[in-house]
């Protein structure tokens, strides 16, 4: 248990902007620290016969960095975001179309999958797609000491045994996804685990509190 009691249990400020873009039918943009990423949700539109479901919706999920084309790890990000929206979307309300979550990397300072996973969620709920559960994105960099270290800076990550992200849901934080980058024990696993979920809660209170300001200035 010495890990989790090494916890810097403190997340980086966080800030958000929904539906700033007019092109989108949804559309957020999420920091946390320096790491900031902009989601835009376009659908339900028609889809291409070849990509058509019949039973649901088809949802794709493009990741741009900040300069240059997608490479590898973005393609391997697309997937796990992908992997996470459809399993809260209830596409089945939406058969034979297809919604597109465009993710635009403005800078990256460490963690940016879980603020990728941030901002498609705020972007999702802002373009109003009916949801199972809301759902966030916690990275904790596990430190050669064996201490944790939640929402970490690039340079954390660099100078971590191992990094591991997670997307909770907000239903029972279960977990969605989670991916791990270097090497860690089960029991360091579940750890790192155990303290995502309790950082989940201030997230989803920002989320709660976001909707708030949102709507009552509406």
């Amino acid at each position: 248990m010495a890990a989790a009691e090494d916890e810097a249990g403190s997340l980086r400020p966080f800030s958000c902007e929904q539906g700033l873009l007019s092109r989108p039918d949804g559309s957020a943009a999420f920091l946390q620290g320096d790491t900031a990423v902009l989601a835009g949700v376009y659908g339900p539109m028609e889809v291409k016969g070849s990509k058509e479901l019949p039973d649901r919706a088809t949802l794709e999920v493009l990741l741009r960095p900040k300069v240059g084309l997608p490479g590898v790890s973005e393609r391997s990000r697309e997937q796990l975001l992908r992997g996470t929206c459809e399993s809260v979307v209830l596409g089945g309300l939406h058969p034979r179309s297809a919604l597109t979550l465009v993710l635009q990397v403005l800078s990256d300072a460490g963690s940016l999958l879980s603020c990728c996973l941030n901002a498609a969620c705020l972007g999702l709920l802002d373009a109003g797609l009916p949801l199972s559960s809301l759902f966030c994105g916690v990275t904790c960099a596990l430190h050669p000491s064996g201490a944790i270290v939640l929402d970490p800076t690039t340079r954390q990550e660099q100078e971590a045994r191992a990094v591991l992200t997670f997307a909770i849901a907000s239903v029972d934080r279960r977990v969605l996804m989670a991916t791990t980058k270097g090497s860690c024990s089960v029991e360091e696993m579940q750890q790192c685990l155990a303290a995502a979920q309790r950082a989940a809660d201030a997230i989803f209170q920002f989320y709660r509190d976001s909707a708030r300001r949102k709507y009552s200035k509406s």
